[in-house]
């Protein structure tokens, strides 16, 4: 499983844990994300603009 982190605030999604708080129970992989995410801390950035952190 992999994480993705906000370069604007730092919020990090880990496929592992998912973010239930916004739907998206453990286990679901980025790419199962709708393209429309946005974060959900800063709501500034887009899916795309994420970046894949190192295992």
């Amino acid at each position: 499983m992999s994480r993705y982190q906000c370069p604007e605030c730092g919020y990090e999604y880990d496929e592992a844990a998912g973010d239930p708080h916004q739907g998206y129970p453990a286990g679901t992989v980025w790419d199962s994300l709708p393209e429309s995410f946005t974060c959900p801390d800063c709501a500034v950035r887009y899916k795309e603009d994420f970046q894949p952190l190192e295992s």
